[in-house]
């Protein structure tokens, strides 16, 4: 079965579903105005939008058809709660990666274990390429990875959820390599920040569980 194509704003509010449901399940399903709230984040969002509620409504209403989103209806409002768990069959680590994936655009593994780790722990970035090769070799694949650009070290992966046609918009939106590249080596740097507190955190662990031994 082919995969949906979601506009932009359908990809923004499955994203948002997807990480309130696991990041805060207790305010969970979200009202349409928690939805809306969601949405125009200004933290972990990629870009920022200004949103109103017929736009957001509009957007449930056609994911709802898509049998992405479902509407529980009590006395008080109507709330809408994600569906891709099941549809897609993702397990936790996936649900993870393409939810950052939605929220933030194309990213390297570093970038994405360090901001999956507020909905699920990745131990290594390891984990995280794993995850994403997965993900590729799903028929129909839910990611795919976008050519190295010139400067950066890492590969970036994108969600496929919004479609093919957005990926040549993407790699077009991107600055063109110069002699200085700075969106490339702040990227760089960023991934390899990410892997170093990763690798500190690890020999950490170890060498907590060496000192027990010795307790």
């Amino acid at each position: 079965m082919p995969l949906p194509i979601l506009d932009p704003i359908e990809v923004r509010v499955l994203g948002a579903l997807l990480e309130k449901s696991i990041s805060t399940p207790e305010y969970y399903p979200l009202s349409l105005n928690a939805l809306v709230n969601a949405c125009n984040q200004k933290s972990n969002r990629d870009p920022v939008m200004a949103l109103d509620e017929e736009a957001v409504r509009n957007a449930g209403g056609s994911l709802g058809t898509k049998g992405l989103v479902a509407f529980l209806r009590d006395a008080r409002a109507t709330k809408y709660e994600h569906r891709l768990a099941e549809v897609l069959n993702l397990g936790r680590r996936e649900e993870a990666v393409l939810c950052e994936l939605l929220l933030r655009g194309p990213q390297t593994p570093g970038e994405l274990r360090g901001r999956t780790e507020r909905l699920h722990r990745m131990e290594e970035i390891a984990d995280v390429q794993s995850t994403l090769q997965k993900m590729m070799e799903r028929d129909p694949a839910l990611v795919v990875a976008l050519p190295r650009q010139p400067g950066t070290k890492e590969i970036r992966y994108a969600q496929l959820l919004g479609g093919e046609p957005i990926l040549a918009e993407i790699q077009e939106s991107m600055p063109a390599a110069g002699p200085v590249d700075l969106y490339g080596r702040v990227g760089s740097l960023e991934a390899q920040v990410v892997e170093l507190q990763g690798r500190i955190l690890a020999l950490e662990t170890k060498i907590e569980d060496l000192l027990r031994q010795f307790i």
